[in-house]
């Protein structure tokens, strides 16, 4: 019943072609650290970030706001109370941000140098990747970026059902199919935030439970994929929060570089009060 979900990897494409026969079971994700982990013990190169040195803010919890009483009570009944910007800007936002995850990411390099399957689950694990570093640097921005996440989730789970649709999966084996990703999904963002808070072990760990599904052999690849993520998180944690929070606009750092030193933010000028 598999077979159907087959299809492209790239949203808004009709061409596809099938390979392989079954979805990677989502058993294989676990929140658990697995005893034998596929580690860099011989590296062939260093890592050239480390947790210290490419990492997310030191302090990932968003600062307080300060809210009155009726807002406390509000949002305490499920609703959300008044915000720093406008709700509905920011929802387009939060949508603007899920399609620069789906359509600024190079998904091909991913299947060729990861050596993934070319099947619509395999997009979903690269896309929530990037959507879950995406929630990581929208929670720093307190309130406002919290509600942000709620639609950039959402926005993922709508494009998930239409391609779904697309693909032709009748309603029945698509609700199963949408359950197990979600549980896939929330067990990625659990591994992925010990990792990103850990060391590149923790991290290898995450990758090989989620990304891979348990499936790689190859060091080096796990090599990569942390260099990734860390020089990743730390180019969308130097992004202005208000930007994000009004355009939702992110750029990727491509998966190979040659000079990934390119992703530090130059500095900003400081002038002294006679503009000089």
């Amino acid at each position: 019943m598999w077979a159907l979900w087959l299809a492209s990897r790239r949203p808004l494409q009709s061409a596809a072609r099938t390979v392989g026969t079954d979805l990677p079971c989502h058993k294989a994700v676990s929140i658990s650290r697995p005893r034998v982990v596929p580690l860099m013990t011989t590296r062939r190169r260093p890592l050239y970030l480390s947790a210290q040195t490419c990492s997310v803010k030191e302090t990932l919890a968003p600062s307080r706001e300060e809210v009155g009483g009726f807002t406390k009570l509000i949002e305490a009944m499920g609703f959300t109370g008044p915000l720093k910007y406008n709700k509905w800007k920011i929802k387009i936002a939060a949508l603007r941000m899920y399609t620069c995850c789906v359509e600024r990411v190079n998904y091909d390099d991913f299947l060729d140098r990861c050596l993934l399957p070319d099947t619509l689950n395999s997009w979903f694990l690269v896309a929530q990747l990037h959507v879950w570093m995406c929630l990581v640097r929208m929670r720093q921005e307190g309130r406002a970026g919290k509600y942000m996440c709620r639609y950039v989730v959402h926005s993922m789970w709508e494009d998930v059902e239409q391609r779904s649709k697309i693909m032709g999966i009748d309603a029945i084996h698509r609700k199963e199919a949408l359950k197990a990703m979600t549980e896939t999904f929330y067990a990625a963002l659990f591994g992925y935030d010990e990792g990103i808070l850990s060391d590149d072990s923790v991290l290898a760990a995450a990758l090989w439970r989620n990304l891979f599904n348990c499936q790689c052999e190859d060091s080096a690849q796990l090599e990569l994929m942390v260099e990734y993520v860390r020089k990743q998180m730390q180019f969308i944690d130097s992004l202005d929060g208000e930007d994000l929070l009004l355009t939702g606009e992110v750029k990727w750092r491509p998966l190979l570089e040659e000079n990934a030193q390119s992703i530090l933010k130059a500095a900003t000028p400081t002038y002294n009060d006679a503009g000089l």
